[in-house]
């Protein structure tokens, strides 16, 4: 018995016995009791009233591979090898894994255990909160045709979030997504394997914290969009297909035209524009002017404007 399915019955978050609980699961009444107890674990809030039975308290936002599909539009449909698993070690590396069987796979997790952010950081990854969602994509062109790439993914997810009428978003060089000078989602790609036929593959893994209220071990102010934007209502289902379908998009329209066709895009939601800069080490400090056309930031310093490359160092505000 999955704990995916003990929650999709306590769903309408009545009361159920356990005896009914197990009926309907074809298990016994002490396998149910261990189901709640591990999905008590995982951080879902189950009430347990005595002689009655079981009780969902929290919202309950189940991740479904048909529902994720029927956002989809046809055409994003039939590109994808999509799945949707309950846990894994995390979706970038799920990714790698199924690429030499299929060109085009999308992992999405409930969890993460060894979720990652930029430089190998801890991305941190609760059961049934958030978005964790990566792509295969095959780019056109050699490794120079990347240059922008996880810039232009930002202002991609940042357009699938703007279907709810958010606006407001910032994009924080070279892959967060801000709300309030807050934190509450990230972008890492990866080059998968070397240069074949023209095309380079690369994984795009995207965090996004969504119905998150409690994060320990977080050592940056960060926000989620049940926190930031509390009158909307927000379904992962329908968030995930909305991202895949603006990703999906963008990497046509990166193919084709390369990363100017979002440069102006991304200046427009740039936190860091016109704010006092130093750069990691302290090494460098200015105002930040916005980005280049291959995506490298710009500083203005004492010694003129400065380019900074994503994976040479770091940004951050000195204010």
């Amino acid at each position: 018995m999955k704990s995916k399915t003990l929650l999709s019955l306590l769903s309408d978050r009545e009361v159920h016995s356990g005896e009914s609980l197990a009926q309907q699961l074809g298990v016994s009444r002490t396998a149910v009791w261990k189901q709640v107890r591990k999905a008590i674990r995982e951080g879902t809030d189950i009430r347990t009233i005595r002689g009655q039975g079981y009780q969902l308290v929290s919202q309950l936002d189940l991740l479904e591979l048909a529902a994720i599909q029927a956002a989809l539009d046809p055409d994003s449909r039939a590109r994808i090898d999509l799945a949707v698993l309950d846990e894994v070690d995390s979706t970038n590396a799920e990714v790698a894994r199924r690429m030499t069987a299929s060109s085009s796979p999308v992992v999405i997790a409930d969890r993460q255990t060894s979720g990652r952010g930029r430089r190998g950081r801890n991305w941190a990854s609760p059961k049934g909160q958030n978005l964790y969602l990566s792509l295969g994509l095959t780019i056109k062109g050699g490794f120079s045709a990347l240059d922008g790439l996880s810039l232009a993914l930002g202002v991609a997810v940042a357009d699938a979030l703007g279907q709810s009428g958010i606006c407001d978003i910032g994009l924080k060089w070279p892959n967060d997504l801000f709300a309030g000078q807050k934190k509450f989602g990230g972008i890492l790609v990866e080059i998968q394997g070397e240069l074949q036929e023209g095309s380079v593959q690369v994984i795009a893994g995207i965090g996004l914290n969504v119905h998150m209220s409690e994060a320990g071990g977080v050592d940056q102010p960060w926000t989620s969009l049940a926190l930031r934007w509390p009158g909307e209502r927000w379904v992962r289902n329908q968030l995930a297909g909305r991202v895949i379908r603006h990703v999906l998009m963008a990497v046509d329209e990166f193919e084709a035209g390369g990363f100017l066709c979002f440069r102006d895009r991304w200046q427009q939601r740039d936190i860091f524009r016109g704010r006092s800069l130093v750069a990691r080490g302290g090494d460098m400090t200015g105002y930040g002017v916005g980005i280049d056309e291959c995506g490298n930031y710009l500083v203005d310093t004492a010694e003129g404007v400065m380019s900074v490359r994503a994976g040479d160092i770091s940004l951050r505000i000195s204010e």
